[in-house]
């Protein structure tokens, strides 16, 4: 564990132990001699180069220790020089660096050490200190500040973890939505490219003409695969108006016909809803070619002052609409992982999706989101 969190603390603590160190001589609250100050002043001042060396180099228990080990080092020749006796107050980092580059029990262990190491030093050179106010609030403050310490880096620590968890989530969000994007838009178009490329080994021999064309959709489907696979890896995909994005899904394909019908006037809309709904769309024909065997689909854009509704029906040959529990954990194949995916975009800007089919009756898939 690095230790990049406490320059900081460590920082602000070194600069008060200096600056009252050198008042105590510069005021002449007691006798000190200058080179006593001088070395004081240049152990504060090797304990702030330490922190940096520290920040880059702490790699692994040894560095940990090493590091440790150096700071405890100046901490007491620190506290040999300073005749104010004011530098002993840096010893309550002792605890605190040992949790955050050793852990909970390292930093429970120093700080008991530091504190019996106190007693002792009370027990052998103060006879009857455990009788003298004075030492009693020294080593009660001393506790108090060891305590503090070691609640302060337990928080430092539960900080970094949240934030390595929050990176984790972030990540994963973002390789489900270039995992969603991939499957709706080049799922898509791959489909309509084999659709084509079939239709046109299929009509070559009887109907040249036909052929040709559907050649030509497959290109246009491959050219606008490419502008999608850019722009959902480059996440920077221009501002659009909804019905001008619906309307690149029509083709000249005729198999199935496709309509577009837009209700009410469209307002500006937020780039993440007009995504979502475009991508609804665009995963609603996929399936239609894929396994509908419709003749006939139907776009509705319906723009309503509270809401606006995405409904794509076609007259194939529908399904079994799922169940509330199967709604909510489709099967784990890929039409499933299509439905899932458009009910989590659709969370995503808080909207609801709902699929209405039954066999031989065709389906309608409603996607609403609120103004």
């Amino acid at each position: 564990m690095n230790e990049r969190a406490a320059p900081w603390v460590t920082g602000a603590v070194y600069g008060i132990v200096l600056a009252a160190g050198l008042y105590y001589a510069v005021a002449g609250l007691g006798a000190v001699s200058p080179l006593r100050t001088a070395g004081f002043g240049a152990c504060v001042l090797a304990l702030f180069a330490v922190e940096p060396l520290a920040a880059r180099f702490d790699r692994g228990a040894g560095a940990a220790v090493g590091f440790l080990l150096a700071r405890v080092a100046l901490f007491a020749a620190a506290a040999a020089l300073d005749g104010s006796g004011l530098s002993r107050a840096l010893f309550v980092l002792v605890p605190f660096l040992a949790y955050l580059s050793l852990g909970r029990v390292a930093g429970l262990v120093a700080g008991g050490v530091c504190l019996a190491v106190l007693v002792a030093g009370f027990a052998v050179w103060v006879p009857g200190w455990y009788r003298d106010a004075v030492y009693v609030s020294d080593l009660l403050m001393f506790g108090m500040g060891v305590v503090l310490a070691v609640a302060m880096a337990d928080v430092v620590t539960r900080e970094r973890r949240a934030a390595a968890r929050v990176g984790e989530l972030s990540a994963a969000a973002e390789r489900n939505r270039v995992a969603r994007d991939i499957h709706d838009s080049l799922g898509h178009h791959l489909t309509a490219i084999s659709i084509q490329l079939e239709k046109a080994a299929a009509f070559r021999p009887h109907d040249p003409d036909i052929a040709d064309r559907a050649v030509a959709d497959a290109r246009k489907s491959a050219r606008l695969a490419l502008e999608d696979v850019r722009a959902s890896v480059g996440a920077l995909r221009s501002p659009v108006s909804l019905t001008t994005a619906l309307a690149d899904l029509l083709t000249d394909d005729d198999t199935p016909t496709v309509t577009l019908r837009i209700e009410g006037t469209e307002r500006p809309t937020d780039q993440a809803t007009v995504t979502t709904l475009f991508r609804a769309a665009q995963e609603a024909l996929t399936n239609t070619r894929r396994h509908a065997a419709a003749t006939r689909v139907t776009i509705t854009i319906t723009f309503t002052p509270h809401d606006l509704t995405l409904t794509i029906h076609d007259n194939g040959r529908g399904f079994a609409s799922p169940t509330p529990v199967e709604s909510l954990h489709p099967p784990a194949h890929p039409e499933g992982f299509g439905l899932l995916g458009l009910r989590e975009r659709a969370a995503l800007v808080g909207g609801v999706v709902h699929i209405d089919s039954a066999p031989g009756a065709g389906t309608t898939i409603t996607l609403r989101v609120a103004s």
